[in-house]
């Protein structure tokens, strides 16, 4: 298939349209994309008529921007065939996961995370954060490095971001944190400061110094926090009064907060309110969490680890949701399609309106950047864009896999072309 000069007949989710975009039977007029030179330079509503040629009529068909897969662990995937038995739960997975990476090498790591960006770039994805574990203070990790390359490599394409997933108590020293900062800001500005914060670590002053490092070396943050359904967790309500207190100028990101599920409701939504207040992004791992949390073998699960998505985006908090773990102990499952995340949270959380609503969860990666959110738009941006031919805006994520992945205009090989082995 060839670049197309127009794309007709489009169904975009109401969050990508004007405010004013009309509407029919009180739902969203279809809309027509021109494109100039691999970027789109107008979006109209759809006028009458038969498609000229260069033309694409997509007869209804759902379209996203490219979409932002803002939460990976692509240094530990693919590992599951090589890994035994793995206890249930968080921590039996961390355990097998250290026995696994004591074998890790430069060129096995290059190729499971290959593998993993090249499903990512098929999905149509723009955007990939990935975590590296990252276990002593004074050695770097073998991913690390590899990370830093394969951004270089796959840049034009995916815009890979790598995030250094350091214990908590590796920061209970303020210059060992100021250390680990400034190492982490050497690799170049795709490089974050991260931390795992857990009731089994607790330490609110090394939390603190987290931020004093990070905010000396010019470095957002992004943490795994509260990854438990502990209601003595409170990861998340501490970084939120510290980044208050300290006024912390970065963006901060934090992943899972599945402790909320299991607090209070007051105590929960108090912590919400306080968030609302700071520049904090929060991210649900939907799949790995529905396996991980409340897990114990031969027992089904009576608690559920996805946090409170829709109170939080009910108070203006920047929500994403993204793929976490894929073919490792931590998740036998997954993909790096992040549609499939989105699938199992409808479920899982009971989300209204996927497309319209929930789908700006996969597509908005300035809510992983500093400064206010921009105004959503398609008009001047890249034409790399996700069409789903195998389904409509109702039935919605079901039947995603069908798709047709543009990249500035331009179609690139489907999945069932492209060699994964």
């Amino acid at each position: 298939m060839n670049a197309s000069t127009a794309l007709r007949n489009t169904r975009l989710p109401r969050w990508l349209l004007p405010a004013l975009w009309p509407t029919h039977a009180g739902e969203p007029v279809l809309a027509d994309l021109t494109l100039d030179a691999g970027r789109i330079s107008a979006v109209r509503p759809a006028a009458p008529g038969p498609a000229l040629v260069g033309h694409w009529d997509l007869q209804g068909a759902p379209v996203l921007p490219g979409l932002v897969d803002a939460h990976t662990h692509i240094d530990k995937t693919f590992t599951l065939p090589r890994i035994g038995e793995v206890q249930p739960g968080l921590l039996g997975a961390i355990d097998a996961m250290m026995a696994d990476r004591l074998h890790w090498t430069p060129a096995d790591v290059h190729a499971r995370a290959s593998r993993a960006l090249e499903w990512a770039w098929a999905a149509g994805c723009v955007h990939l954060r990935t975590h590296v574990d990252w276990w002593e203070p004074d050695t770097t990790p073998v991913a690390w490095s590899v990370m830093a390359a394969l951004a270089a490599e796959w840049q034009g394409r995916i815009q890979l971001e790598q995030v250094s997933l350091i214990k908590l108590t590796l920061f209970q020293d303020l210059a060992q944190a100021r250390r680990l900062a400034r190492q982490v800001a050497a690799t170049g500005p795709h490089a974050l400061l991260g931390a795992f914060v857990h009731t089994s670590n607790w330490d609110g002053q090394a939390l603190r110094h987290v931020f004093i490092a990070a905010g000396e070396a010019g470095l957002d943050v992004d943490i795994h926090v509260d990854e438990e359904l502990n209601p003595k967790a409170q990861g998340l309500a501490t970084t939120a009064t510290i980044l208050r207190e300290t006024g912390f100028k970065g963006r901060v990101v934090c992943g899972h907060s599945c402790a909320l599920a299991a607090q209070p409701e007051s105590q929960a939504l108090a912590t919400l309110d306080a968030v609302a207040q700071v520049p904090i992004t929060l991210v649900s791992l939907p799949i790995t969490n529905l396996l991980l949390q409340d897990a114990v073998t031969g027992r089904t699960p009576r608690q559920r680890g996805i946090t409170l998505v829709k109170e939080a985006r009910a108070r203006g908090i920047p929500v994403l949701l993204a793929s976490d773990n894929v073919q490792d102990p931590f998740c036998r499952v997954g993909s790096y399609d992040p549609v499939e995340a989105l699938g199992a949270a409808v479920l899982a959380a009971q989300l209204d309106h996927p497309f319209d609503v929930w789908s700006e969860s996969l597509c908005r990666r300035d809510w992983l950047q500093r400064g206010p959110a921009a105004a959503a738009s398609l008009v001047g941006a890249a034409a790399d864009l996700v069409i789903f031919t195998g389904t409509d805006a109702w039935g919605w994520p079901s039947r995603s896999s069908q798709r047709v992945v543009l990249r500035s205009g331009v179609p690139i090989p489907s999945l069932p072309e492209r060699q994964f082995a």
